[in-house]
């Protein structure tokens, strides 16, 4: 594992019954990089985020994060869902909070940190609305603010934007290269969007159908910070291209 690696596969992979979701995959991941993973429907992607965050326990291989064994444990990431899963009878204050209220007490502190973080990014005119009142973008913002005060270095984002219309969708993906920059976490994100995972990363995984694996992996080009213009540079239609190629049958 180099030093400045967060997170280390080796060679883990994952079986249901007959069908090989998962075959054996290592990667690295560099601390406070942007990773993004792109790939076809049931190719995996949910799965090995399953396995790295300790909820499936791999047929083999090791998950190891700062160079210690985590494989099979709970509790060392944090982990956003494409379903907001918002509480609708709590306030966006007591959604933030949520992971310490379910885990033992909220502190005077920790709802101090809701309201920062909340202010910082946007939502401080909306601490005590309730979920019913906040658009999709807005319920997506509290959902990763939850994700971000559980303090994990590694942030999981499955297919976050998903459900949002394409303007919200951009606006999202600006205000997470933000939220991003500002609090240095390192990012593994799942995209069926090959220009949302261009847009926002470092590097863009690519996985084949299932069974499985990375057949490629892309080191980005393009410069930070990103804008709007970004979408349109040669670079990125070049990688565009590239991905689109693998996704559709090329060869690597």
């Amino acid at each position: 594992m180099s030093a400045s690696a967060i997170l280390e596969l080796r060679d883990v992979g994952k079986v249901f019954g007959d069908t090989v979701a998962l075959e054996p995959t290592t990667l690295s991941i560099e601390e406070g990089s942007f990773v993004a993973i792109v790939g076809p429907s049931g190719c995996g992607k949910s799965t090995l985020f399953n396995v790295i965050a300790g909820l499936l326990e791999p047929d083999g291989g090791e998950v190891r994060l700062h160079d210690r064994p985590v494989t099979g444990a709970t509790g060392h990431v944090g982990y956003m869902l494409q379903k907001d899963l918002l509480v609708p009878w709590r306030t966006v204050e007591d959604n933030i909070t949520m992971a310490k209220r379910l885990t033992g007490r909220v502190s005077s502190a920790h709802r101090a940190e809701a309201r920062r973080v909340a202010r910082q990014y946007g939502l401080g005119d909306f601490l005590r609305h309730y979920p019913s009142a906040l658009s999709g973008g807005m319920r997506q913002r509290v959902a990763f603010m939850r994700t971000l005060v559980t303090h994990q270095p590694l942030l999981l984002l499955d297919e976050p934007f998903g459900a949002l219309d394409a303007q919200t969708r951009l606006e999202m993906q600006q205000w997470l290269l933000q939220v991003w920059k500002d609090t240095e976490r390192t990012v593994l994100f799942i995209t069926h969007d090959v220009d949302e995972s261009i847009f926002l990363s470092d590097r863009v995984l690519v996985m084949s159908p299932r069974p499985g694996r990375v057949v490629a992996d892309f080191v980005n080009p393009l410069a930070r910070p990103r804008t709007v213009d970004t979408l349109t540079e040669p670079d990125f239609v070049v990688l565009k291209a590239r991905i689109m190629h693998l996704l559709h049958g090329g060869t690597p």
